[in-house]
């Protein structure tokens, strides 16, 4: 018995040196990092290599050969979308062969108004992606505006080269990479029960013997400066874990597009309230897809 004790107690002191010693490993491995082209201009191309030039300079990350991320991200038929479902982020991730992900879009546009006849915006939309998730950890898109082309675009890059601004994404990439390394390590915690999934339409739910939640009473989400501003137009899709009571439980952004857009669709599905599933005249909980188009609002 004390043999075996003695055995046993060596094992597990084997194990947690073998963990810890790849913890270490792992947490002296800098991260992994892929920045796209910010679309086929070549402004966007110089304005993608400042951010990886950036990037390499902190020594903190291992920065992706840019021919290789292009090659990659063709290869899945990736083109500059800049609203993605998490799986579509996943693929894009896995082709990149990174941790985390840059993609954007970066342009001059030749502008006009009352005030001023012709003048020119130099814009960056940025946007960091976990490769792993498919997640969207952090959006930003500076904007400035000038007489000349020219003018504008050394605004934006003196910006994107700015203390302030790489600290913020530097802050961002730390805090992902953390949550990473700790997500490797947490032992799991035990099974919850699943929520089933809404089928996808009345019909097929019906022939299950369901019927699907219903809201109360429908709201839109508002449209807010900051997609105005990108004169941004895209589709938020969430998963919604309804109970049984017809109350809102967790909501998990699907389907993500930024400039506010996504955090508009979970402060506004948070305020529902449903008719909640019912499977043979009894409540039950469900989880279910949501879907909100966003549009221009027309002048």
């Amino acid at each position: 018995m004390i043999r075996l004790s003695c055995a046993i107690a060596g094992l597990l002191a084997f194990g947690l040196l073998l963990f810890v010693t790849n913890s270490d490993v792992y947490a002296a491995r800098p991260p992994t990092v892929s920045v796209l082209d910010f679309g086929q201009t070549q402004f966007g191309k110089v304005t993608a290599e400042k951010i990886r030039t950036q990037l390499r300079a902190t020594g903190e990350f291992l920065v992706a050969d840019a021919d290789l991320s292009r090659s990659a991200a063709m290869g899945v038929g990736y083109k500059g979308s800049l609203n993605l479902a998490v799986g579509e982020a996943r693929d894009l991730g896995a082709a990149l062969a990174t941790e985390f992900y840059f993609v954007g879009d970066a342009q001059t546009l030749r502008r006009s108004s009352f005030k001023r006849p012709v003048y020119y915006e130099s814009y960056c939309s940025l946007f960091l992606v976990n490769a792993r998730t498919g997640r969207l950890l952090l959006w930003d898109r500076p904007s400035f505006e000038n007489n000349e082309a020219t003018d504008a675009e050394e605004l934006l890059s003196q910006h994107l080269a700015s203390k302030e601004v790489f600290h913020r994404l530097l802050i961002a990439l730390r805090r992902a990479t953390e949550d990473e390394q700790l997500q490797r390590i947490i032992v799991a915690p035990a099974a919850i029960p699943v929520i089933e999934e809404a089928p996808d339409d009345d019909k097929t739910a019906e022939a299950q013997g369901l019927r699907l939640p219903r809201p109360y009473r429908r709201l839109r989400p508002e449209y807010p400066d900051t997609a105005a501003r990108a004169e941004a137009e895209a589709t938020v899709d969430v998963m919604v874990d309804v109970g049984a009571d017809g109350e809102v439980g967790e909501v998990q952004v699907v389907r993500w597009a930024g400039f506010g857009l996504d955090e508009s669709t979970v402060a506004t599905v948070r305020q529902l309230h449903f008719f909640p599933a019912m499977r043979n005249g009894s409540a039950i909980p469900m989880r279910v897809l949501l879907r909100y188009n966003f549009r221009k609002p027309s002048r």
